[in-house]
């Protein structure tokens, strides 16, 4: 990465503006309610599914080798932010509680618009 000063000392002042795709975007935080989703275009035409707010998990099992939805109960840990705990915010890594039992988020939900998870602990049916 370039100095921002110069060998005397003075700062270096930027020739020109930053274009469009070098200004980058700021970070969505998705909450635990009814699902809303925001699409924002990005370079080449494409576009990113920006997820505001979801009640659902997609849970993958490894054991047994299914996929199945669950309702979000609670955000438990997110080693991103021990703020976003208490403000019940999604990000790739978060522990969900949910009503199949503790998930660990593998998606990017304000990237990719889904919340994908693996089963960390499974809930114990009652007989």
């Amino acid at each position: 990465m370039k100095s921002v000063r110069t060998p005397s000392g003075a700062l270096v002042k930027r020739s020109s503006k930053k274009k469009r795709s070098q200004r980058g975007s700021e970070m969505l935080e998705t909450r635990i309610q009814k699902k809303k989703v925001k699409f924002e275009r990005t370079r080449g035409g494409c576009k990113k599914t920006k997820l505001l707010s979801i009640d659902f998990v997609n849970i993958a099992d490894r054991k047994t080798g299914k996929t199945h939805k669950a309702k979000i109960i609670t955000v438990q840990e997110n080693a991103a932010n021990v703020h976003f705990v208490r403000r019940n915010v999604i990000t790739k890594g978060a522990i969900l509680k949910t009503e199949a039992g503790i998930v660990k988020v593998t998606s990017r939900p304000g990237q990719d618009g889904t919340v994908n998870g693996v089963v960390v602990e499974e809930k114990k049916s009652s007989k």
